[in-house]
């Protein structure tokens, strides 16, 4: 399910064909999904509930990289590469997402990976991997790294296949499988809009934060009217998101840092409030720039009230994103039983619905 299957839309500006960030020309994301019952460290390795997504931004980054751009709107959590995005404005590589303490093994892979397809990282210059997380051991056993080089070869092969097309995966996959959010399954979500000067914006979030009483849907605040699924469970952690926005519009790393900065308010919308031990960690990356490493940008870029309908897109599609991450997602058991469930979405749509139509009679 998506957001559009509860009768609703989110904003004003219309969706790309897919709704996903595969609406941007070159842009893949895939998935390698690790799901283990072993028993627990000594014994065995624990119940892996975990993964490892691939935003693949097309083409070579390392011989031409990508103006880029960073926002931390709370930051208990970790993002590798940002503060040379933050410095130099580009990014050179895909950027994969995963659970906080497999990163390391998730980095070394990507670097060895990287090093594979292109022979001059390492001789022209090095580049820094951008690996993000967010902690999944409410359902995964983190005591042991689960992910391989494998693992995080299939995701990349995954990314590199999908773009261009129109069958993806969200919800509890990937980086997302271990993911809760706002009192239910989190995960992977995507979505996109398309901008009257035909440009595209899309959002990729990996869902992980806040309270089930906060959550909101459409302006209907749906947390405080279902019936609370885990109130019997251990509580979850405070959990943390990654939102990534990639478009192909002629946008400069200045202006990408301003898209970052607005998707904080498509997760507001939502119910985010960015806790205290919450990881709000936000990318930005625009391909219309693109030049070949060490030349000047390829055009000249959209700035000052030229990206203002570029802050809606990133509002509107990093909220539905989100959503769309909940929706997708199935009810996930893992370990020592901790439950996370689905958002009932014939409940959700029922609260949703009924809102809207009072609020229309009364209109």
């Amino acid at each position: 399910m998506r957001v559009a299957d509860l009768g609703i839309s989110i904003g004003q500006l219309p969706t790309g064909p897919t709704n996903s960030v595969l609406d941007v020309p070159g842009v893949g994301f895939g998935h390698a999904t690790i799901w283990r019952d072993d028993p627990p460290p000594p014994a065995g390795d624990g119940v892996a509930r975990t993964g490892v997504t691939v935003l693949d931004i097309g083409g070579n980054a390392f011989t031409h990289p990508i103006p880029a751009g960073a926002a931390v709107l709370n930051g208990c959590g970790e993002c590798t590469g940002i503060t040379a995005i933050r410095e130099c404005g580009g990014i050179e590589t895909p950027i994969f997402l995963t659970s906080t303490m497999q990163m390391g093994r998730v980095y070394d892979a990507a670097v060895a990976l990287l090093v594979e397809e292109e022979p001059l990282i390492g001789v022209d210059d090095v580049t820094i991997p951008v690996v993000a997380e967010c902690d999944d051991s409410f359902l995964s056993d983190p005591r042991r790294v689960r992910v391989t080089i494998d693992d995080v070869r299939s995701a990349l092969r995954a990314s590199r296949e999908s773009a261009g097309g129109s069958a993806f995966n969200e919800g509890a996959v990937g980086s997302g499988t271990g993911m809760s959010a706002l009192g239910y399954k989190g995960g992977i979500g995507t979505a996109s809009r398309r901008l009257p000067d035909g440009n595209t914006v899309a959002v990729l979030t990996m869902t992980n934060f806040g309270d089930r009483h906060r959550l909101t849907v459409a302006g209907v605040p749906v947390g405080r009217l279902l019936p609370d699924p885990g109130a019997d469970g251990p509580p979850r952690p405070a959990g943390s998101c990654i939102v990534v926005v990639v478009t192909d519009a002629p946008i400069d790393p200045i202006g990408c840092e301003r898209l970052a900065r607005r998707c904080g308010l498509g997760l507001a919308r939502l119910g985010s409030t960015a806790s205290n031990g919450s990881g709000e960690i936000f990318l930005a990356v625009a391909t219309g720039l693109r030049a070949e490493r060490g030349a000047p940008p390829a055009g000249i870029p959209l700035t000052g009230w030229m990206l203002d309908p570029y802050f809606e897109a990133v509002v509107d599609a990093t909220e539905e994103a989100a959503l769309n991450s909940m929706l997708a997602a199935r009810t996930v058991v893992g370990r020592d039983g901790n439950t996370s469930y689905a958002l009932p979405f014939a409940a959700v749509r029922e609260l949703v619905v009924a809102a809207h139509a009072a609020e229309a009679a009364d209109g």
